[in-house]
């Protein structure tokens, strides 16, 4: 399937408005504060784009009515809870969004900020408190990373926590670098081509992971959570270890970028242009029914 990065869409003035809106020059109350110049507008525009063409492009809405939004704390799944928060103002994500967080149990963690900030904005959320930071620790041999399980216990808690809201997906903060970043350590270290899809179904079939933010680029999203002051809370577990496969993958792709600027938007398009064909997977690809006819 070809995928567009950034095709052309209706600019957010020229969309109706929601019914309770007068237009895009009044503002869902979650930017009751934000910066009014033209450099942040077109910041906010361009990732709202960038958010409808990923629903669009991978079906996000198909059957779905409730969605249960990870929000880590982090510039990621802020930015995300804005966007979507701000698309359904409008009238254009007909969801139920709930906002989660999982109080992973680490030492330190300001358990006030998220149950403040997501009242304060008006949204719907649940936070869980399970310590899955002490399991990681005991389970983790010395010099080991963390990531794998870590993401492994959080991940089967919000499905968990998705099931028990009645929600039909799980929607996580992951943009355009964390695919192409897991995209090379797969290939890297993996042995095989594959990273983190936009839309998936989970193992028991009952609900979605859906990634909205699949074409949005990180220092974008910096940029707006900066912006907006996003209360961030930093990552105590896996963000304090150095020298992680990610963390290299992260490096070279910047690199690449400062040399070939474009680079990360190029090799994100190639991952919707894939032709079995030219590959060597015999799995996709039937190359042992593939023969020149015999000339006459």
């Amino acid at each position: 399937m070809d995928i567009a990065i950034q095709p052309p869409i209706v600019d957010l003035e020229d969309l109706p408005p929601s019914s309770d809106t007068a237009g895009d020059d009044v503002m869902h109350p979650i930017f009751a504060k934000m910066p009014t110049s033209v450099s942040f507008n077109k910041l906010r525009k361009r990732l709202l784009r960038q958010v409808r063409q990923a629903i669009e492009d991978f079906g996000m809405l198909k059957g779905q009515k409730r969605w249960l939004i990870g929000v880590s704390g982090g510039k990621d799944s802020y930015s995300l809870l804005a966007l979507l928060m701000d698309l359904q103002w409008r009238g254009l994500l007909p969801v139920e969004l709930i906002a989660c967080n999982l109080d992973q149990g680490q030492p330190n963690f300001p358990k006030h900020i998220l149950p403040e900030y997501l009242s304060s904005i008006g949204v719907k959320h649940r936070i869980e408190y399970r310590d899955t930071y002490s399991i990681v620790k005991e389970k983790v041999p010395a010099g080991g990373t963390y990531c794998a399980l870590c993401s492994r216990l959080r991940r089967g808690n919000l499905y968990r926590i998705a099931r028990e809201e009645g929600c039909d997906a799980l929607v996580l903060g992951h943009h355009r670098e964390d695919i192409l970043e897991t995209f090379f350590m797969n290939f890297f270290h993996g042995g095989r081509l594959a990273t983190m899809p936009a839309k998936l179904l989970n193992d028991e079939g009952d609900l979605m992971v859906m990634r909205p933010l699949a074409y949005a680029a990180e220092d974008d999203l910096a940029k707006f959570a900066a912006a907006m002051e996003f209360p961030i809370i930093p990552c105590d577990l896996c963000g304090s270890q150095d020298g992680l496969e990610r963390n290299a993958m992260k490096a070279m792709l910047s690199d690449i970028e400062r040399r070939m600027p474009g680079r990360k938007d190029t090799m994100l398009r190639a991952l919707g242009h894939v032709n079995p064909s030219h590959l060597l997977d015999p799995k996709l690809f039937d190359f042992q029914s593939l023969f020149a006819e015999p000339k006459a």
